[in-house]
C-alpha cells in the first residue's frame, strides 16, 4: 500500500546524481518545490549551468550522500544506484532511483501545476511512461483558470476560520461548482 504524501523541500539539502536530461527534468522539479541542490555528475549537460544548483563535476564516492535529506539518482549506472541505494538506507536516507523501483524506498508521481493547485498520477513506479501519459492528459483539462479557482476558494476558506468557524462541516462542493461557473468551468 502506498501513502500519497507532499514534502516539504523548501531550503532543505536535496543530493542528485546524475547529470543528463532525465536529472536535468528531475532538477526543475526538485527547484519547483525550492529543495537546495545539489547535482553530483562526472558530465553534466549544459542547461545545469545557470540553473542556481551547487554542481559537483565528478564520479559518485561512498559517503556523498551524508548530511543530504533525500536523494535522486538519474545515472542509468545500475551498480552506482545500487550503491546509493544501500548507503542511503544504512543512514536513514530517503532515496529515488529515476526509472528502477527496486532501488526507490519512495517513488515520485508525474505533476501537473496551476498555480497552487498540484494534480498528480502515479504507477507506484510500474510504468512512469503512462504517469506521465496520464498527467499530459489531465493537463489540458486543468487550464491556468484553476490558479485563480483556488486562490478564491482559499479566500472563502480563510473568511470561514476568521470567524472563527470550522471549515470541516462544510458541505464544499456547491461552492466550488460555483466559482468553477463563475470562471466559465464546466464539467
Amino acid at each position: 500500500m502506498q501513502f500519497p504524501i507532499n514534502l516539504n523541500l523548501a531550503g532543505r539539502p536535496v543530493l542528485l546524481v546524475g547529470g543528463g536530461r532525465i536529472a536535468l527534468r528531475k532538477a526543475q522539479q526538485l527547484l519547483q518545490c525550492g529543495a537546495d541542490l545539489t547535482v553530483l555528475a562526472p558530465e553534466i549537460v549544459n542547461d545545469f549551468l545557470d540553473m542556481g544548483v551547487t554542481l559537483i563535476q565528478r564520479r559518485y564516492r561512498t559517503g556523498d550522500v551524508q548530511g543530504f535529506r533525500l536523494v535522486i539518482t538519474a545515472t542509468g549506472d545500475v551498480a552506482v544506484d545500487q550503491e546509493i541505494f544501500d548507503e542511503c538506507e544504512s543512514l536513514g536516507i530517503w532515496v529515488n532511483s529515476a526509472d528502477d523501483p527496486e532501488r526507490c524506498t519512495f517513488t515520485l508521481p508525474a505533476v501537473h501545476r496551476q498555480g497552487s493547485v498540484m494534480v498528480t498520477v502515479s504507477t507506484g513506479g510500474a510504468s512512469p511512461a503512462l504517469s506521465s501519459y496520464l498527467r499530459a492528459w489531465i493537463a489540458d483539462l486543468i487550464g491556468p483558470e484553476y490558479a485563480d479557482i483556488a486562490a478564491e476558494l482559499a479566500a472563502r476558506r480563510a473568511d470561514v476560520h476568521s470567524r472563527g468557524a470550522s471549515t470541516e462541516d462544510i458541505d464544499w462542493r456547491p461552492i466550488i461548482e460555483d466559482v468553477l461557473v463563475t470562471h466559465g468551468v464546466t464539467r
